[in-house]
């Protein structure tokens, strides 16, 4: 009998088989301003309820004494971040400085030791103790004979002239 109300009621329907009934799902707001909103809703809800649940009003003035603190702990993170970001400006600026009078500090030392002192490297400075000499690299053994002034038969001018 039931299955026939709701046959002829579906066939009664224009929209009928168009679009499936939707079905109410509640998600929980997994963010924090989400569930201060949530909370700031259900606060307007009971208020627009209380006549009918008083015994809950204790509950809600609870509620609503948390969401003021948790407005005013966002506050104050706000101004933490705001202060953080000019500490790290600040921090930024004086390693800047720093490495600048190293700097300075390291050329001053090389300038008045030399720069071959061994002196330089209690400051942290290298000394400049010489170029490794260059070894002298055969020529290449390619078979190609290189003409020298001897080979071609031409004659060397004497040395002076």
């Amino acid at each position: 009998m039931k299955q026939e109300l709701k046959q002829q009621a579906t066939e009664a329907s224009p929209l009928a088989g168009t679009v499936p009934p939707r079905k109410k799902s509640r998600i929980r707001e997994t963010t924090m301003a989400g569930k201060v909103g949530s909370w700031q809703r259900l606060i307007a809800t009971l208020d627009a309820n209380a006549g009918e649940i008083p015994h809950l009003q204790a509950l809600r003035d609870r509620l609503e004494t948390m969401v003021g603190q948790v407005a005013d702990l966002q506050k104050q993170q706000a101004a933490h971040r705001a202060a953080m970001q000019g500490t790290t400006q600040q921090f930024q600026e004086m390693v800047v400085e720093g490495q600048r009078l190293a700097t300075l500090l390291r050329q001053s030392v090389k300038q008045h030791y030399g720069i071959r002192a061994e002196k330089l490297a209690e400051f942290g400075v290298q000394p400049f103790r010489g170029r490794r000499a260059q070894e002298e690299v055969p020529p290449p053994a390619s078979g190609i004979a290189v003409p020298t002034p001897e080979t071609t038969g031409a004659s060397v001018p004497p040395a002076g002239h």
